[in-house]
């Protein structure tokens, strides 16, 4: 007979319940994996639930791939019940859909890892291609100049960056706004400042551009990328899985020490720059 409800219980292989004593009920301490066909749609729908889900003490990895027809949410962690995965996908504005197809149950286990097993160069291709664009145009206008100046360079790069970047989070400004705040002490903090932050980004990135305030805008950098590596630095303690807002929605980055890295060089570079 089809199933037709729309959720999978998959334990782990050497998982045994305890036995109860008489008239005790059954306690499973062992982790549980949900996996649920929902109505997510896009990247935007995956970084709204994105807070959710990484915020919920019960939840120990989740990950949504959008790419399949059934829309698959698969969700790990203590005691979690199909109720939990519901309620928090319909506080997003989403649901779970019932379906009697029989291949859900007939798959393979689906990996509790929060994103798809992916090399780290095809993880962060999309960064690594727009890094390596502004390193070319950057070097571009120092050959234009026929000399080298180390300030001039880090303002076209530092520029460049913000410009960029801005760009890809005010494609899906709302998407962004509700995946930085899963992260950011500030955005945390402070209502708007996540829906801000892109169009701080790229006032930061045309005032380094035309060398305007280079002090006071140096300033603002500087706090903000200590702010922000403050925050990435956290949320990889915590020991959570949780996606990059760096590049807006548009891709689905995780969080990791290449996210420090990125918000630490930009913190050296406006030292250095306040320093020369």
């Amino acid at each position: 007979m089809p199933n037709s409800h729309p959720l999978t219980i998959l334990e782990p292989a050497n998982f045994s319940p305890p036995t109860p004593g008489p008239g005790s009920p059954i306690i499973a301490t062992a982790a549980t994996t949900l996996a649920v066909s929902t109505n997510l749609r896009c990247a935007a729908c995956v970084a709204k639930i994105a807070p959710l889900f990484d915020q919920h003490p019960q939840i120990t990895s989740w990950h949504a791939d959008v790419a399949v027809p059934d829309k698959r949410l698969t969700v790990t962690g203590p005691g979690i019940n199909a109720g939990q995965v519901s309620n928090l996908l319909a506080q997003a504005g989403y649901q779970v859909l019932a379906t009697d197809s029989p291949t859900v149950a007939e798959s393979p286990p689906p990996s509790t890892s929060d994103a798809p097993t992916r090399s780290w160069l095809a993880t962060y291709h999309p960064l690594l291609l727009v890094v390596g664009y502004l390193i070319a145009a950057t070097l571009a206008v120092e050959v234009a100049h026929q000399s080298w100046s180390a300030m001039r360079a880090m303002n076209h790069f530092m520029g460049g960056f913000f410009v960029v970047f801005s760009f890809f989070k005010l494609l899906d400004l709302p998407g962004f706004a509700s995946t930085y705040q899963g992260y950011d002490l500030l955005a945390k903090a402070i209502p708007g400042y996540a829906w801000a932050y892109p169009f701080i980004e790229l006032g930061l990135g045309l005032a380094y551009l035309a060398h305007l305030a280079p002090i006071p805008v140096n300033i603002i950098t500087l706090f903000l990328m200590l702010i922000g590596t403050a925050g990435v630095a956290r949320s990889l303690l915590t020991g959570h899985k949780i996606r990059c807002a760096c590049l807006g929605t548009g891709f689905n980055l995780p969080m990791s020490t290449v996210t420090l890295i990125e918000d630490l060089t930009m913190a050296l570079m406006a030292a250095a720059m306040l320093a020369m």
